[in-house]
């Protein structure tokens, strides 16, 4: 339009920026707190040799690049959300959403529990004493974040501002490492035999992919932004997914590049190697104090970020009735029923009893569950990269089947090495086992409509308890 033989300018919506701060300072709260424990696994895999902690995290850092070029597209072919569950459906059929889901539904619980455990780890590392009552800790701070969500939805805004928290705290650390250091740790090496080289690194690499979960939340959660139209909804998941990789690979890359430069190693009981280099890098003062304690509150961040989403996932899942009266769901209409802050109490009660099992499985040790994490992530980023080859195949682009087939290539080598180590078969197991369980009860119930957008239809829900 034109005013006056010049073209008039349409007013943006008030609060956009604020939104969009909101929104993907919220949404990365997950794959930037995994940087917790993602760092530590990747030098325990490599038995403890720093000089190889840099290439590896980078080969990371490389494939989680390669997926978010994929889950670009995947946003901007479902701008309404849905993520991976929508793409799988859309693809190959509504029954092939399974796979996806049940790898969701255990990659919550264990995002859950490592964030609790890597929590408890944080504060031990800050008080050493504490180290005895390590699986109460765990445990006390899982039954803190389950209650905070019967409570009702936290809001985007308390996990915007663990995340901010977090940085402000994490940046004077890093720049204190590289320009002034308070010391140089002596870095331990465990079961180092004989040469190590690029082997090494390929074998090791896939244990640090658990810094990739979360990645994929931006394609989902903007199902959450009920106020944009379509474009806006697919320019914030870019942005989103933009800054959650460069913020990540930035934090990761500095840590990594000073864990090396100030000879921080394996920790020794009682601490964690990001505390250590925190501690080399600041000393024993205050900035050491803000980095433990904004990296516990953006873990429990990532943990309640879960504890909804999860219970969110499983509430779209019960049968209940939409407004045309269609009959939907196919779990328990029990696990759907809400409080009267809208939390479907039997939802959590569901994940607070699966993942305080796991806790207590692992001792409280993040360190012991981060071997069985990023199976069930990439198994859900593989359905999304194979609905995307087949979306491309049918529109004959080559462009964008290339980049796809090198998605799924590089997710396919990374589960599969996971496999290969033992532990991740049983997240694998569990995966399968419940998207096949999901699938025979759709089957029975006449296959309802709608399961595809499961995901789609928790997030929205949570964008309305934000509204």
């Amino acid at each position: 339009m034109r005013e006056g033989g010049r073209p008039t300018r349409v007013p943006r919506p008030v609060g956009t920026g604020m939104l969009l701060f909101a929104f993907a300072f919220a949404v990365m709260a997950d794959p930037v707190s995994s940087i917790a424990y993602a760092i530590e696994a990747a030098l325990r895999a490599l038995h403890g040799h720093l000089g190889l902690l840099v290439l590896t995290m980078s080969i990371v850092l490389a494939i989680i690049y390669v997926v978010k070029v994929n889950y670009d597209q995947l946003i901007s072919r479902f701008p309404e959300g849905g993520g991976a569950v929508a793409a799988a459906g859309a693809a190959f059929g509504e029954g092939w959403a399974f796979f996806p889901l049940g790898a969701l539904i255990v990659d919550f619980v264990l995002t859950i529990s490592i964030s609790v455990a890597a929590a408890a780890s944080a504060v031990i590392a800050y008080f050493p004493r504490l180290a005895g009552g390590r699986v109460a800790i765990a445990l006390g701070l899982l039954v803190f974040v389950a209650g905070l969500t019967w409570f009702g939805h936290l809001g985007r805004r308390v996990f915007a501002t663990m995340t901010v928290a977090f940085l402000a705290a994490a940046v004077p650390v890093i720049l204190l490492g590289f320009v002034s250091p308070a010391s140089h740790g002596a870095a331990v090496v465990e079961g180092a035999r004989g040469d190590v080289g690029l082997l090494t690194v390929l074998l090791a690499f896939p244990v640090a992919m658990a810094l990739a979960t979360g990645v994929e939340a931006p394609a989902s959660a903007i199902a959450q932004l009920g106020q944009l139209d379509q474009r806006r909804k697919e320019r914030f998941g870019h942005v989103t997914l933009w800054l959650t990789v460069l913020i990540t690979a930035a934090l990761t890359l500095s840590i990594a590049v000073l864990a090396v430069r100030l000879r921080v190693g394996i920790p020794r009981a009682g601490s964690t190697m990001i505390a250590d280099v925190a501690r080399n890098a600041s000393g024993d003062g205050v900035w050491f104090a803000l980095f433990q304690l904004t990296s516990s509150l953006l873990l429990l961040a990532a943990a309640s970020s879960s504890f909804q989403a999860g219970p969110g996932l499983l509430k779209a899942l019960a049968r209940h009735t939409r407004r045309g009266g269609e009959q939907v769901g196919i779990l328990p209409a029990s696990l759907g029923r809400t409080n009267v802050h809208h939390t479907p109490y039997w939802s959590v009660v569901v994940y607070l009893g699966v993942s305080a099992a796991v806790v207590l499985g692992a001792g409280g040790r993040d360190q012991e569950l981060v071997l069985f994490y990023a199976v069930a992530v990439f198994v859900s980023f593989l359905a999304g990269l194979l609905a995307m080859i087949r979306f491309s195949l049918q529109e004959s682009n080559r462009w964008h089947l290339a980049v796809n087939a090198v998605g799924a290539i590089a997710v396919t080598f990374t589960i599969g090495i996971n496999l290969r180590r033992g532990y991740p078969i049983a997240s694998l197991a569990v995966s399968l086992a419940i998207a096949f369980f999901f699938f025979r009860l759709w089957d029975r119930l006449g296959r309802p409509r709608g399961i595809a957008m499961a995901e789609q239809e928790a997030e929205q829900e949570l964008g309305q308890e934000e509204s």
